[in-house]
């Protein structure tokens, strides 16, 4: 059992995030994992390994994290959620990692990604003219990751469809460090703007940032 973090982030415990790292096979994923029958014939259809052990790892994740067997579905728009529990849910995963954040009354949103990709081609496709000139050189992949994940976070958070990263999501200007807070807003269809507060952390090599609304 492989889960790597559990983290409350207030008091009373109301919202919680998880980590669970794969470092199983995946026969030994399936065999820890009480996944329904349905559920688990679709992740035999993935053709890739790698996301088929992702997928599954979410699962160990969840009966981790909940004392009763929970049922995972998802929205028409890919919003996950419990069947069987009103908690409010958002899912990452990587090739190493698998997180989730979970809280009892509020949205949630959540990303997490390797910091041994290449970000570059976030700041064309997802920055602003203002983020682009807030980036540092000596750091500018992991600041890259961070805007990425901050925004993909606030888009799983939002479930609108055809968000426009660069012109819809701004994240204010920061520097990168192994943890922090961020600023940002979100401006929707109807032009009304959300202030959000995010928080990131880092580990093995892989940021994770979340928000909580």
């Amino acid at each position: 059992m492989a889960l790597f973090l559990t983290k409350d982030l207030d008091d009373p415990a109301r919202s919680r995030i998880g980590v669970w790292q794969i470092s199983e096979s995946e026969a030994e994923l399936r065999a820890m994992t009480s996944i329904p029958s349905d559920e688990l014939e679709e992740i035999s259809y993935i053709r890739s390994e790698s996301l088929r052990k992702q997928k599954l790892a979410v699962r160990a994740l969840l009966d981790a994290m909940f004392e009763d067997k929970v049922y995972l579905s998802h929205h028409d728009n890919g919003k996950p959620y419990i069947e069987n529990n009103s908690i409010n849910i958002s899912i990452t995963h990587t090739e190493k990692y698998v997180a989730v954040i979970l809280d009892e009354d509020d949205e949630v949103g959540i990303d997490l990604e390797s910091l041994d990709r290449d970000f570059s081609a976030v700041e064309k496709k997802a920055l602003s003219e203002d983020e682009i000139e807030d980036l540092d050189d000596e750091r500018k992949n992991e600041q890259l990751a961070i805007y990425w994940c901050a925004k993909e976070a606030i888009y799983k958070l939002t479930s609108q469809y055809g968000v426009d990263f660069a012109e819809q999501i701004e994240v204010d200007g920061f520097r990168f460090h192994d943890e922090g807070d961020l600023d940002a807003t979100f401006t929707d269809d109807d032009g009304y703007e959300h202030e959000l507060e995010l928080h990131y952390m880092t580990f093995d090599r892989h940021v994770m940032v979340w928000v909580v609304e």
